[in-house]
């Protein structure tokens, strides 16, 4: 009897023993899976490049010190088949997140856009920079595409008016969005700004949408005054309109490629260049810069007058004055000049 009772408690003794080990293992367990892991006092991003592999996606953890226990979050991701299916992308990583939950979040391609603003494009090359800055495109791959002739004859435009495909606004992409994925979505993007509506009003003003944006970007650059905007698209209109040359001093400086010139010289008027509006009637053969769209809309809903000719103030605002006539704006005009004149500014 004594025999038996020593034997049952043996047995009981193993079994709270085994009990014990079970919890403490399952304890160990549910700790390194469910446990908070993530070493960030707010949102942090993951960046998974196209390609990755395991170790590459540990290498950027432990690069930033996303995770505090990097060993948890591996041991988690083979259990859970990570490594099998890396999915490329920007991920948020949030305080107190366990390893599964970081996985789970990593193996769904559960990203966070990037948001990108389009604003005071010149030429491709800064759309480039702009964009290859934010996603994960390469800048040189992205240039190469929009300086292609044959990219933008995909698209219904040529080289020079390519850049009137991309209207400027700000954007939600996938990090690791594609050069054709990203020319994609602007050509959408161009297609749902131009509406039948907006078609009509080009049509009213006697332009075609990539038109509208040449003239745009024009007076872009004449003047950072919304207000005076429609008044200059009147003006470089009624000019069309009788054939007068459009005489505008930002085509002449594409053409130089000197943006950043103050003044512009007679001698600047002689240069030989298809951008010169001094020389060629009519508009120059594409933007001179991407437009946004409250330049875009001066041109579809113009100022109604009879101005011929502006120039800017003399106290120099960055406004402009209007005239009928020459006579009138060269009296304009020489105000200007001398203002110039007096603060040094002669290039």
């Amino acid at each position: 009897m004594g025999m038996k009772r020593g034997k049952w408690r043996v047995a009981l003794g193993l079994l709270v023993a085994m009990v014990a080990l079970g919890f403490f293992a399952g304890r160990k367990y549910w700790q390194r899976i469910y446990a908070p892991i993530t070493a960030v006092d707010g949102p942090h991003y993951l960046l998974v490049p196209t390609g990755a592999d395991m170790q590459q996606v540990m290498d950027s953890i432990a690069f930033h010190g996303l995770v505090g226990d990097t060993a948890a979050f591996r041991w988690t991701a083979e259990r859970k088949k990570y490594p099998a299916r890396i999915k490329p992308g920007r991920y948020r990583v949030d305080p107190g997140m366990s390893a599964a939950a970081l996985v789970d979040r990593l193996r769904s391609g559960e990203q966070e856009p990037v948001r990108i603003t389009f604003n005071n494009v010149k030429r491709m090359s800064d759309l480039a920079a702009k964009v290859s800055a934010r996603l994960e495109c390469p800048e040189a791959e992205l240039l190469a595409a929009l300086e292609d002739p044959a990219v933008a004859e995909r698209y219904g435009f040529r080289k020079e008016t390519f850049i009137s495909m991309f209207i400027p606004d700000t954007y939600e992409f996938w990090w690791n969005t594609s050069v054709d994925a990203f020319l994609e979505r602007m050509h959408k993007e161009h297609d749902r700004y131009w509406t039948e509506a907006r078609k009509a009003q080009a049509d009213k003003v006697g332009l075609s949408p990539v038109e509208v944006t040449i003239l745009a970007s024009i007076v872009q650059a004449e003047t950072g005054k919304r207000d005076d905007a429609p008044k200059i698209a009147g003006v470089y209109l009624n000019r069309l309109r009788i054939g007068m040359p459009l005489q505008a001093d930002p085509t002449l400086k594409f053409a130089l490629g000197a943006d950043s010139i103050a003044r512009v010289l007679d001698r600047d008027k002689l240069v030989d260049s298809p951008y010169n509006t001094y020389r060629n009637t009519g508009l120059p053969p594409g933007p001179i810069n991407m437009p946004e769209r409250n330049f875009l809309q001066a041109v579809l809903e113009p100022a109604k007058h009879d101005h011929l000719y502006f120039c800017a103030r003399a106290d120099l605002s960055g406004y402009s004055e209007f005239a009928r006539t020459y006579d009138q704006h060269l009296v304009n005009a020489r105000k200007y000049q001398r203002a110039l004149d007096q603060r040094g500014i002669y290039r």
